[in-house]
């Protein structure tokens, strides 16, 4: 169909326009290296060649096991130049993880940074369909020099298949809007993971959502603290280049790496889970900057403690809300002008709502059981159910999962909220974190933000724990802020001062809380724990 009025949308082509636009602009900085816009095509451009002599064919799955490191950036664009499918796989995963994952996509090829050779290594045996394990060495090295002793030689490297391959203008793939760009597996937390497909038209509309929402141009700085391999980096892989913007990419979250670039590397943008908020917002750096840095999180509400102490350091903090099967963020909370005149608590209180569709988005609802409406009062609990470009095609290979989440042409979330006067939803819980104690309805997210408005609370996370009595009680995890001192009884008497006495938690225990590497709270491991510490308590 493409024509003079017509052609198939698709991130590839956001490099092809800013490399014409601006090739000298620097398009990618990682340590020492720096990449004009001109490079990053062509290093991208020889990826596609290479992965095509390679045997990699229209459809094949390609898989990245990298950090935030420029092959995983350059996949993103010359996998799909090439013809292939991403599919990004997270790096803290376990090899028995990895193995479903390259064996349920049935990757024909695998870019490794090396120090995951480990995982991958006890593992190929098992994967016939995996042809060729391509090594992207650690920084400094050359070759195959220092990989990890245990670990077969690698089957070549990275930087010598970008050098070996034919300096051509690679075509464009023929290919439809609508087929895969990538493969983004669930966590599977529940179950085995599932394989999210993006397509072409998604990825590009999101993208470019992305781009408004956010306020990038071509004078921004996007720091990779947000790992690509989850929902693509939210699509800002083919954002930023969008935008013509630089990617600084970091090969590990540490805190004080990202003070020191927001410090002196000009960085206007980045984004992470509240958790990563929380990391940055307390660390000994920690300074007011001189300049506004727009940070976007997502993954779980922030509460209005750290929303307000990020507005005390300079960040202008935009609270996004998604799933993998939404291309990550396609909930924004757009702000009005006029909350700007509002006591800073309460501006705190709705930016920690989730908001309305971003520009791209269709319509938002909350939903009953029967999948009606529910009142826009704020108050009454549904479903938040949404459909349109930036949702998923489906899941590989799973017709039954994919038909279960979207059962009426609406996509089933798994999140319970309500939906304001004004159009704006709020989040009360997932689904499954609800605690029901004795007939009444317990959202985990509101004693969540209670304990963290105590001074000496950096986190906390609110769990369902077994009550003979009760049906369940809530059981909290709290992590405190460095040099602050509270106990259990402290606490919960704390609590019981903002909440109602059935939604004060039972227990308290401290610690370090368990997360993922995308900063989220496992709380499939809280739960297990609160099982222990009420049983102990019995």
């Amino acid at each position: 169909m493409d024509g003079v009025n017509y052609a198939s949308l698709t991130p590839l082509a956001f490099l092809e326009r800013t490399a014409a636009v601006f090739p000298d602009r620097t398009a990618v900085v990682y340590g020492e290296r720096r990449h004009t816009y001109r490079e990053f095509r062509d290093r991208v451009h020889r990826l596609a060649a290479a992965l095509r002599e390679a045997g990699v064919r229209k459809g094949d799955r390609v898989a990245l096991l990298c950090p935030n490191t420029t092959p995983m950036l350059e996949a993103h664009f010359g996998v799909p130049l090439a013809g292939g499918v991403l599919v990004a796989i997270n790096t803290r995963l376990t090899s028995r993880e990895v193995q479903y994952i390259l064996g349920h996509s049935e990757a024909r090829l695998a870019i490794v940074d090396a120090e995951l050779l480990p995982t991958v290594a006890p593992i190929r045996d098992a994967l016939p369909a995996l042809r060729r394990v391509i090594v992207d060495p650690l920084p400094g090295e050359a070759g195959s020099s220092g990989y990890p002793s245990n670990v077969p030689a690698p089957e070549g490297t990275y930087e010598a298949l970008l050098a070996g391959a034919p300096a051509v203008e690679v075509e464009w793939p023929q290919f439809g809007e609508l087929d895969p760009i990538a493969i983004n597996y669930t966590s599977g937390t529940t179950g085995l993971p599932k394989g999210v497909m993006y397509s072409h038209r998604g990825a590009t509309l999101n993208a470019l959502g992305e781009v408004i929402e956010t306020g990038l141009t071509r004078e921004s700085v996007y720091l990779w603290t947000l790992p690509m391999f989850h929902c693509n980096g939210w699509c800002f892989p083919w954002g930023v280049t969008a935008a013509g913007a630089t990617h600084l990419c970091l090969r590990k979250f540490d805190a004080g790496v990202v003070w020191k670039h927001l410090r002196d590397s000009n960085v206007t943008h980045l984004n992470g889970a509240p958790t990563v908020l929380v990391m940055l917002a307390w660390h000994p750096e920690a300074t007011r900057l001189t300049r506004t840095v727009r940070v976007a999180t997502g993954g779980a509400p922030p509460t209005p403690a750290i929303l307000t102490r990020m507005s005390e350091l300079g960040m202008d903090v935009t609270h996004l809300y998604g799933l993998t099967e939404t291309f990550g963020p396609a909930v924004i909370c757009e702000w009005r002008g006029e909350w700007s005149r509002l006591p800073g608590e309460q501006q705190a209180q709705i930016k920690a709502r989730q908001g309305v569709g971003n520009v791209i988005s269709q319509e938002l609802r909350v939903v009953d059981p029967r999948g009606s409406d529910v009142p826009r009062d704020g108050l009454t609990l549904g479903e938040i159910a949404l459909r349109g470009n930036n949702v998923m095609l489906g899941y590989y290979q799973d017709e039954i999962a994919t038909r279960k989440a979207i059962p009426d042409g609406w996509f089933r979330t798994g999140d319970l909220g309500v939906m304001h006067s004004d159009g704006y939803i709020e989040i009360k819980d997932r689904a499954k974190d609800i605690i029901l104690s004795g007939g009444e309805n317990i959202a985990s997210i509101e004693v969540e933000r209670a304990l963290c408005a105590h001074p000496a609370v950096l986190e906390a996370a609110v769990v369902a724990g077994p009550d003979p009595k009760w049906g369940e009680v809530p059981v909290a995890f709290v992590t405190l802020k460095a040099g602050a001192d509270a106990n259990e009884a402290e606490l919960i008497a704390y609590a019981r001062e903002h909440l109602a006495h059935f939604k004060t938690p039972k227990r308290i225990e401290f610690g370090e809380l368990p997360k993922n590497a995308t900063g989220k709270i496992q709380k499939f491991v809280l739960r297990d724990r609160a099982r222990e510490l009420l049983k102990e308590a019995s």
